[in-house]
């Protein structure tokens, strides 16, 4: 994915979309690693969101991620 994903043209548009906003990082570390985001309810509801990175600085939706979250309902003791 080294390669491949720096030749991306979405990863481009993400480095470039946040370098505009302002956002800098330390660059320490791996860097390689794509990661993502799951919101997991309680007792049986299992997963309620996944969310993870297809290319570097695919980003969730912060809206999607708080509906998930608001469907979480408590566990009955």
């Amino acid at each position: 994915m080294i390669m491949s994903g720096f030749f991306r043209f979405g990863v481009w548009q993400n480095f470039f979309r946040a370098w505009k906003s302002g956002y800098s990082g330390n660059l320490e570390g791996e860097g390689f690693t794509l990661g993502g985001v799951y919101v997991i309810g309680a007792g049986r509801q299992g997963v309620l969101l996944e969310h993870r990175e297809k290319e570097f600085g695919d980003k969730v939706s912060l809206p999607s991620v708080l509906e998930a979250a608001e469907k979480i309902k408590p566990q009955a003791s």
